[in-house]
């Protein structure tokens, strides 16, 4: 089995349901399982250290996740247009892995969550794409012939998925369902035909 590691950041719990919607599309695909991770959430005052397993959810990442991955599915949420800084503070530490290839030739995903319409969907998505290029990652995106991307009126983009939650435990509608699926299937069918 190829393992792809889904890793997110959650503050309230819309991201981290996109992502389970997205391991279930990968665990859909024959041959692959998702490894869902989160990062620990960071504190102004930087010498408070995060409990060392999560209270509840997936587990926090380690470097070795990434390194065993066949693929990888990035989340956050939207903050002011970029990813939230726990997750970009995690990808700040992975200065060893980009020096020793652990991620080059894999490939990517990305998705997100926003409390607002407008709130920079494509710009966290794309803010999360320039390190995992740095990386040497091919990047998955969602393509239009998923019709769910010219109907909804809720989230989803080319550039990967998102969800629109106006208000903390806004559930995911059918069609952002339909597109955290695909994109995780996506992910899955490209990583085995690398693996290959």
């Amino acid at each position: 089995m190829l393992d792809i590691l889904v890793l997110y950041y959650s503050r309230h719990g819309a991201t981290r349901r996109v992502a389970e919607l997205v391991a279930a599309g990968i665990d859909s695909v024959d041959g692959a399982q998702a490894r869902l991770r989160t990062v620990p959430p960071v504190a102004p005052v930087t010498e408070t250290a995060a409990p060392p397993v999560p209270p509840q959810g997936s587990p926090y990442v380690e470097p070795r996740d990434l390194e065993e991955c066949g693929g990888l599915a990035l989340g956050s949420p939207t903050r002011f247009g970029a990813m939230a800084a726990p997750l970009k503070h995690f990808l700040d530490s992975t200065g060893a892995q980009w020096v020793s290839g652990a991620l080059a030739g894999k490939p990517a995903a990305v998705f997100t969550s926003t409390s607002t319409l407008h709130g920079g969907q494509e710009s966290t998505l794309l803010s999360m794409m320039l390190p995992l290029l740095h990386h040497g990652m091919l990047i998955v995106g969602l393509p239009f012939t998923e019709r769910d991307l010219s109907t909804t009126t809720s989230g989803g983009t080319p550039y990967g998925m998102s969800h629109f939650a106006p208000r903390e435990g806004a559930p995911v509608t059918e069609e952002e369902k339909r597109l955290a699926l695909a994109l995780g299937r996506r992910l899955a069918a490209v990583a085995l035909k690398l693996a290959r």
